[in-house]
């Protein structure tokens, strides 16, 4: 029995979190939950946004599994998410983008997985602000030692699953310095593994190119801010960010979570679509090569997704989440 840290999160959290518990305990899948939140209710309870009992539980687990949790805009705290990555040093976003039978969608021949490096560029938390100038800067900070170990990771993961090309995303015409150490990485690790392709796209025309012909992109890596940008994108292309996985992972710890907002407006209302907590929790169960229970959870979602009339409002269909969840469970094996 592997024990996982189980971050509720804030607005539908609970309710998508509550999916997974219902078809994890269905699927007799062999994990016990412990649980802890951050964030803003967590403030309100405790005075604390990340408690020391969550940092403990996810150093002691090394695993967790984190539902939305709201980050306010201009003011207010900084983004939780964005702390617990560098906190623990989860600098590989993992996001899987791939066109699902039964779902509508702008293309049904999506199949590519994006890696974007999470702890460094304008993410970094390096920023000025002169009140009296009403100015700011912000440093996109990126380092060879990042850089090299987030393109191995999608190289790794090219050559695991078979994938044949590995594409670099960056802005190297015009940021000289930051382009460079980033491209010279990838054509440096790019040596070690002879028998995956590898080019570079420039980001504008990378965009360009996901919304005209995305089926040719496999593996894609880029940094901070291209890739928090693309992976929206991403999502797009496959029906939303509703449908679509996300993992943080680092050398030890994994967080793996809703990439979708907290949603407040439909909270409690039994309305929330869980799939995207449902499939990043199958990235969980990959993850800790818990593969049958993976296969047969995955097996049950494809088929629910394919039938319009057993999804939520969003795809199509007049079930809630628990509805929802209770379709899934019936079709496991």
């Amino acid at each position: 029995m592997r024990t996982v840290t189980l971050i509720q999160g804030d607005g539908i959290g609970p309710e998508i979190i509550d999916s997974v518990k219902e078809i994890f305990k269905a699927a007799k899948v062999p994990i016990q939950w412990e649980e802890e939140n951050a964030g803003q209710t967590t403030y309100e309870a405790s005075g604390e946004l990340i408690p020391q009992s969550l940092v403990d539980s996810i150093n002691a687990n090394k695993v967790a599994l984190k539902g939305p949790i709201t980050t306010p805009v201009k003011g207010g705290f900084r983004s939780i998410n964005v702390q617990l990555r560098q906190m623990f040093d989860l600098y590989q976003n993992l996001r899987p983008c791939k066109s699902t039978p039964g779902v509508n969608s702008r293309f049904d021949n999506v199949d590519l997985v994006l890696f974007r490096e999470n702890t460094e560029g304008l993410y970094s938390g390096l920023e000025i602000y002169d009140a009296r100038l009403e100015m700011a800067d912000s440093i996109a900070r990126i380092t060879k030692e990042g850089s090299v170990r987030i393109i191995k990771a999608a190289f790794e993961y090219a050559r695991r699953n078979g994938r044949k090309k590995v594409t670099l995303v960056h802005k190297a015409n015009i940021l000289k310095h930051i382009g460079k150490i980033f491209l010279d990485a990838g054509m440096e690790v790019a040596e070690d593994y002879p028998g995956i392709a590898v080019d570079d796209k420039i980001i504008d025309n990378m965009c360009m190119q996901l919304v005209i012909k995305p089926e040719q992109f496999d593996v894609v890596v880029t940094t901070n801010l291209f890739g928090d940008i693309l992976s929206d994108l991403g999502a797009g292309l496959v029906g939303g960010l509703g449908l679509v996985s996300g993992a943080n992972i680092g050398d030890e710890i994994a967080i793996f979570e809703a990439v979708h907002g907290s949603a407040p407006d439909i909270a409690g209302k039994n309305m929330a679509n869980p799939t995207a907590i449902i499939r990043s929790a199958l990235l969980l169960l990959n993850y800790l090569e818990l593969n049958d229970y993976h296969d047969a959870i995955n097996t049950a979602l494809q088929a629910t997704l394919a039938n319009k009339d057993e999804c939520t409002a969003d795809l199509g269909g007049s079930a809630g989440t628990s509805e929802f969840t209770q379709n899934i469970i019936k079709k496991l094996k």
